[in-house]
């Protein structure tokens, strides 16, 4: 499980392809904390360290990762959110989120808001996915590449969020334009509110 707070950029060093499956490797700060089998957090998605060498680790992002996110569209050098596990004796800064991404989304705006920046995201409407609990509710919880965020004028396929300076430095949103493609991880509790009025309608 995860907060939502990134802990720093991790560069993309090397991308190889096994079958299905893509191996990214890539360097931070804490590569010498990891060990294998940890867990951590990729624009938004769990993924398992599965190598580290010589200052870099691998993960691997398997088909329906890669048909999920974004990350099958990275390439070497490119900057990526990292976050690890959540310690279960800290404080929740963000908001429960799982590294389990739903989907993809694009920037169709973004724009100035005297100091913050505002950006607005586009996801493909489905109005079964949306009974499933994949939707924003204004100021609800939404993740976005990794980071929790507060949602702004949700409409049933889009939505605004404010980045603060500090964010936009310390996350690749400082790389995000008109047409970036985003992961997309919706709040968990409103996905359970969703399946549990899915449920009550099916036994009555």
């Amino acid at each position: 499980m995860f907060s939502g707070i990134i802990e720093e950029f991790a560069t993309v060093t090397a991308i190889s392809r096994d079958r299905e499956n893509i191996d990214l490797t890539l360097t931070c700060s804490f590569v010498d904390e990891l060990s294998i089998d940890q867990s951590v957090a990729h624009n938004g998605v769990c993924l398992t360290v599965v190598s580290i060498n010589d200052g870099q680790y691998t993960v691997t992002a398997m088909k329906e990762t890669l048909e999920r996110s974004n990350l099958g569209l990275l390439k070497v050098g490119d900057k990526v959110n990292v976050e690890r596990s959540m310690k279960m004796n800290g404080r929740l800064d963000g908001h429960i989120v799982q590294g389990h991404v739903d989907q993809t989304a694009r920037c169709t705006a973004k724009e100035d808001a005297d100091g913050s920046t505002y950006f607005t995201f586009e996801y493909p409407e489905d109005k079964e996915m949306a009974l499933r609990g994949y939707f924003t509710v204004d100021k609800g919880s939404v993740t976005v590449n990794g980071v929790s965020l507060t949602v702004c004028r949700p409409t049933a396929n889009t939505f605004q969020v404010a980045i603060i300076p500090y964010t936009m430095e310390h996350t690749n949103f400082r790389d995000i334009e008109i047409g970036t493609v985003v992961n997309l991880e919706f709040d968990i509790i409103g996905k359970y509110i969703a399946r549990l009025q899915e449920l009550q309608t099916i036994n009555h």
